[in-house]
């Protein structure tokens, strides 16, 4: 009696169109890994979104929080300019992406505050070949090239444009 299920099992199997569900599946598993594909390289070579937090760019951005659109195309050919808000791999921690404002470029020289909460004594330095100098909007609330110094070209990720979240702010960032 259990012979009699298997056989008549094994013959409805037979009449399956196994190779056609087998091009099906790999069809639907290449346009899946096109589509990965796709998505990877648009998400780090063009533009992607970032949350972007903490008290160093107020208040340019909520120290809650801000989710904006980030370029990468910029920072790739050298199209970063003063006053743009770039994302960077931070000198100090290559962990961490920091969010901060360009204030000058290579060649550039650039006078700050050296401690802004214990007076007004300045600096004037030139910023090097290849790199940038960057400082958060916020002065007394950030670690920034006050600290560290200059910033390589290279360690810049992308440029925020504009920030998608809240949606009452949304729009260009300044």
């Amino acid at each position: 009696m259990a012979a009699g299920r298997f056989s008549s099992l094994f013959r409805r199997a037979a009449t399956v169109p196994w190779s056609s569900i087998a091009g099906e599946a790999f069809d639907r598993v290449v346009l899946v890994a096109k589509t990965v594909c796709f998505v990877h390289v648009i998400n780090n070579y063009v533009c992607s979104i970032a949350l972007v937090r903490g008290p160093s760019m107020l208040p340019t951005i909520n120290i809650t929080g801000d989710i904006v659109a980030v370029e990468r195309i910029s920072p790739r050919w050298s199209l970063i300019a003063v006053g743009d808000i770039v994302l960077l791999r931070s000198p100090e921690n290559p962990m961490k992406i920091v969010t901060k404002r360009v204030l000058g470029l290579e060649g550039d020289t650039v006078t700050f505050l050296v401690d802004p909460a214990k007076g007004f004594s300045s600096k004037t330095v030139l910023v090097p070949k290849g790199h940038v100098w960057v400082q958060g909007d916020n002065i007394y609330e950030s670690r920034d090239s006050r600290q560290f110094g200059p910033v390589p070209y290279g360690l810049i990720q992308g440029r925020a444009f504009c920030r998608v979240w809240p949606p009452e702010s949304f729009g260009s960032i300044g």
